[in-house]
C-alpha cells in the first residue's frame, strides 16, 4: 500500500519559513518524479513545485526564488523549503508522485499523478 505523508505545516507570519516534508513508502520511490500542489478557496488547485527521479526541479512562477525543492531517495523523502512566505501562500499543500519520473505537462495539470497524500495546513499571517 503506497502512502505519502506530508509535515510541516502550520502558522507563520508573512515574511517567515517553513519546510514541508513528504515521506513515501510502498513505492519505488527513487524512480518518481514528486511534486508539491497547494489547494485553497480562492485560487482551486494549483502546481507548486516538481523533481524529477533524476533531481530536475520546476517552479510554479508564483513560488520561484521563494521554494526550494529537494529529494533524499534514501530516506524517501522529499522537502519543500519555503522562504519569503506571502500570505497568498496560504492553502492545504499535497504531496503527490508520478510514476513517469520525469516532469511532464500533463504531472503540472495532475493528469499522471498516481497518488497523493492526505494534504498539511500552511497559514501564513499578515
Amino acid at each position: 500500500q503506497v502512502q505519502l505523508v506530508e509535515s510541516g505545516g502550520g502558522l507563520v507570519q508573512a515574511g517567515g519559513s517553513l519546510r514541508l516534508s513528504c515521506a513515501g513508502s510502498g513505492l519505488t520511490f527513487s524512480s518518481y518524479a514528486m511534486g508539491w500542489f497547494r489547494q485553497s478557496p480562492v485560487k482551486g488547485r494549483e502546481f507548486v513545485a516538481a523533481i524529477s527521479a533524476s533531481a530536475d526541479t520546476y517552479y510554479a512562477e508564483s513560488v520561484k526564488g521563494r521554494f526550494t525543492m529537494s529529494r533524499d531517495n534514501a530516506k524517501s523523502t522529499v522537502y519543500l523549503q519555503m522562504d519569503s512566505l506571502k500570505p497568498e501562500d496560504t492553502a492545504v499543500y499535497y504531496c503527490v508522485a508520478d510514476p513517469d519520473g520525469r516532469i511532464r505537462t500533463e504531472m503540472l495539470r495532475a493528469r499522471t499523478i498516481d497518488y497523493w497524500g492526505q494534504g498539511t495546513q500552511v497559514t501564513v499571517s499578515s
